[in-house]
């Protein structure tokens, strides 16, 4: 891809915003997000974090696994728990979050899921509400762009769709879980900082 072309520097920005605020989707809403479900989630993600230096060589491992693909940000919690599974660090994470009230990790990973889906709808609706028309403004400079072959083209319109997928997911979270998360703003800011 031309490294000099302002489409692909606007377009790398969109997506890399868009995975950077990890948009994620809930698996089931049945129940809503109390505020305490809530407050113990992201507990369990500060507590979580200060594990991460005895699992660096699993982190290491799964990076290099990284294909480079966009992940499915309806799942990015409830699917990082698959790759973890058989590894000492998902038994120590099902014991933290156990420990934080969680009746069992994949609980926690579907309320991190919605949680994250919310506070994804909450940052889109503050930050960025013309986002949609960007990207399809985006879109159309990509399909008349003279200077990108077609396949660059292709990988392009690959990587916009899926963060629009992504951008899609995030305003389909729940009102409930959107209004119960709003409170908690700040607390998720600094996690992901």
């Amino acid at each position: 891809m031309p490294s000099q072309s302002p489409i692909y520097f606007r377009i790398t920005l969109i997506v890399t915003v868009l995975a950077l605020l990890g948009l994620f989707s809930a698996g089931s809403h049945a129940q809503g997000l109390s505020d305490q479900k809530i407050s113990s989630f992201i507990e369990s993600l500060e507590a979580a974090q200060k594990l991460e230096p005895e699992f660096e060589e699993l982190d290491d491992q799964m990076n290099a696994e990284d294909d480079g693909a966009m992940p499915d940000f309806s799942r990015l919690f409830s699917d990082s728990l698959d790759q973890l599974k058989g590894h000492e660090a998902y038994n120590r994470l099902d014991e933290l979050v156990r420990s934080h009230g969680f009746d069992n990790i994949e609980e926690w990973a579907v309320t991190g899921d919605r949680v994250y889906q919310a506070w994804m709808a909450i940052e889109m609706e503050q930050q960025s509400p013309g986002a949609r028309q960007e990207m399809a403004a985006a879109m159309a400079e990509i399909d008349n762009n003279p200077q990108m072959t077609a396949e660059q083209k292709a990988q392009m319109r690959a990587m916009m769709e899926s963060a629009m997928g992504a951008m899609e997911s995030a305003s389909n979270a729940p009102p409930a879980d959107v209004e119960a998360v709003r409170p908690h703003l700040d607390a998720l800011r600094a996690i992901s900082e």
